[in-house]
């Protein structure tokens, strides 16, 4: 198995092997998340054939339990794209379950060299790095199939310029909202509230146990409770997938505050690009902000 490492603004190189291996000659990619796997299509046009395991909007995806059908699209695929920090762990025994030499797997947190183990893992939120998650898979489908080289850096040179309206969006919060005080349930969209110049306030301790699907201290319901009664947060941000008692209590709290929120997702929604579903989300919170 070659786990490829690429960093933010290194250079794509040609490998000298691999190739095509689905019946109508395209490459098989699986993707843990459909995230990277809209992605992948986007940069890798007609010659993949992606298949994303983590895809249902209405699912929780801690919660997720491999079937056969998942073990079998990975022992198949010559490129696995996956997010790392163990956020799809389960992608690693699949991968040893089926060893292959010529498997290209691209971690997304070894791409971008995060390493720690408290880290965020919803890399896919991170704006300032999207073009470098992007060339790392690129990379990945060029050491597959280096016979279609030119074809997957064109894909993602348009992918990357496509990213100018979220990254505008992002820079005009900055602008207009740096430093405003905000609340997220989990730390799903924490990467991008970073970009954005705001203020998470919710407590660490709340977000991690959610974020965990354990229960969060009392002390720790209170500390978010005060900031919402007390309207010390602007917006609260909760991750629509994730709806348990406690994140609805904290929803419905902020509501009859008078607190805009805005629902946020791990997983890409149907029918949307990456790049229409991330900046329709960074436009709610701009709204909500503006209220």
């Amino acid at each position: 198995m070659r786990t490829i490492i690429v960093l933010t603004g290194s250079a794509l190189l040609l490998a000298a092997c691999g190739g095509s291996s689905h019946a109508s000659g395209k490459l098989d990619v699986v993707a843990a998340e459909n995230v990277y796997g809209d992605i992948a299509s986007q940069i890798g046009g007609a010659h993949v054939s992606v298949t994303s395991i983590l895809s249902d909007p209405s699912a929780d995806p801690h919660l997720f339990e491999p079937g056969t059908a998942t073990g079998l699209a990975v022992a198949r695929a010559k490129v696995v794209v996956q997010n790392g920090l163990g956020y799809d762990a389960f992608m690693e025994k699949l991968e040893s379950a089926t060893p292959s030499k010529s498997r290209v797997v691209v971690s997304i947190a070894d791409a971008l060299g995060v390493r720690a183990a408290d880290a965020n893992p919803h890399l896919w939120y991170d704006v300032p790095s999207l073009g470098g998650i992007a060339g790392a898979i690129a990379f990945g489908l060029e050491q597959a199939d280096p016979a279609h080289t030119g074809d997957y850096r064109a894909g993602l040179g348009r992918f990357r310029a496509s990213l100018a309206p979220l990254r505008a969006e992002v820079a005009r919060i900055r602008s207009r909202f740096g430093g405003a005080p905000v609340a997220a349930t989990e730390p799903v969209p924490g990467y991008l509230l970073a970009a954005a110049g705001l203020r998470d306030l919710a407590p660490t301790e709340f977000a991690r146990a959610i974020e965990a699907g354990t229960e969060p201290s009392p002390q720790a319901v209170a500390a978010l409770d005060a900031l919402i009664s007390g309207r010390r947060i602007r917006v609260l941000l909760y991750n629509s997938q994730a709806v348990s008692p406690i994140t609805t209590q904290i929803r419905d709290a902020a509501r009859k505050a008078g607190i805009p929120v805005v629902a946020v997702t791990e997983t890409l929604p149907a029918g949307r690009t990456f790049q229409q579903w991330q900046l329709a989300q960074a436009r709610a919170l701009e709204a909500a902000l503006a209220r």
